[in-house]
């Protein structure tokens, strides 16, 4: 990826607003991470699951007024958003969709486009930075969310001055850095642990009951776990869509599923969920046994159960 700075606008996400007197105590008995961790310079990633720990959407949250604000795919918006009513009905709480009130935008090598607006960001991943107006969040290395109000985002957007990519470049930027995401199509298919969400801080096993996490600090005490994100490279034409099977010659059936894919210069790279024996076979091919091969790319992150399980 090109050392230039550049911008690119978050399409993909809408962001889903708890506010009130209860939105952080209501919201830590249904998400992963633990909201006592957040302040305002402090945010994270997270999921919710089902009671069986399959995760019904990922996302990054933050604090914001008198709530939180969770930015996730939009198509899993209004379901989440439904879902989450229904629990909410006994709490001082209020859900609503708020995608319409925030421009969001993907910042990259950019920390002195973001000094220029007054923002003063940290290099730790999940650290935040806030003006009156405006919010950054380091979502990792040399990556960085930019939040604006929907009423201020032509403005801000003039005093970027720096170059503007498709989303494209901000996946690639995403892929690399080994964050994987639920998206319509593998919604309720992974546990926390196989998005390797434990690994990126997504997950705590120091707060207590959620749903689902009877199952999750199982996988994490006594489970093996079997499948887990691989970040891996493809020579094809076409993107795979998330959800596409993955399948090995050593196996009869499917070994995992494409999670996100972007395009890499003459390459596609992606990560995906696999069968650890399979994949490190390297012998992994896309949508059939016959379909293109795919090569095993290293992660900026190891995996460490103990490291984890003091989060």
């Amino acid at each position: 990826m090109a050392d230039s700075a550049f911008f690119c606008p978050l399409s993909h996400e809408g962001v889903l607003a708890v506010r009130g007197a209860d939105a952080a105590k209501f919201l830590q008995g249904q998400l992963t991470c633990n909201l006592n961790y957040l302040s305002d310079i402090q945010a994270s990633l997270g999921a919710r699951c089902t009671q069986k720990g399959r995760m019904q959407s990922s996302f990054r949250i933050l604090l914001q007024g008198d709530g939180v604000l969770l930015a996730m795919a939009t198509e899993l918006l209004e379901p989440q958003l439904a879902d989450l009513k229904k629990y909410a009905v006994f709490s001082k709480s209020k859900l609503t969709d708020e995608s319409a009130a925030w421009a969001r935008f993907g910042l990259v090598n950019a920390q002195s486009t973001l000094a220029s607006l007054g923002l003063e960001l940290p290099a730790e991943t999940d650290s935040v930075a806030r003006t009156d107006t405006l919010i950054a969040i380091r979502v990792s290395p040399g990556r960085a969310e930019l939040w604006v109000p929907a009423e201020h985002a032509d403005a801000v957007r003039g005093q970027l001055l720096i170059e503007e990519k498709p989303l494209n470049e901000w996946l690639l930027g995403q892929i690399r850095a080994g964050i994987g995401q639920v998206m319509p199509q593998t919604r309720e298919l992974f546990i926390p642990q196989m998005l390797n969400l434990q690994a990126v801080g997504g997950v705590s096993f120091k707060k207590g009951c959620y749903t689902g996490q009877e199952i999750v600090a199982r996988m994490q005490y006594l489970g093996k776990l079997k499948r887990r994100l691989y970040r891996l490279s493809l020579d094809a034409s076409a993107l795979p869509e998330p959800g596409t099977p993955l399948f090995s010659p050593s196996h009869n059936s499917a070994i995992g599923e494409v999670v996100i894919a972007a395009n890499a210069d003459q390459t596609i790279e992606l990560l995906a969920v696999l069968q650890a024996e399979a994949a490190e076979s390297g012998d992994v091919h896309l949508g059939t046994l016959e379909g293109p091969g795919l090569h095993l790319l290293d992660l900026p992150y190891t995996l460490d159960r103990d490291r984890e399980i003091q989060r």
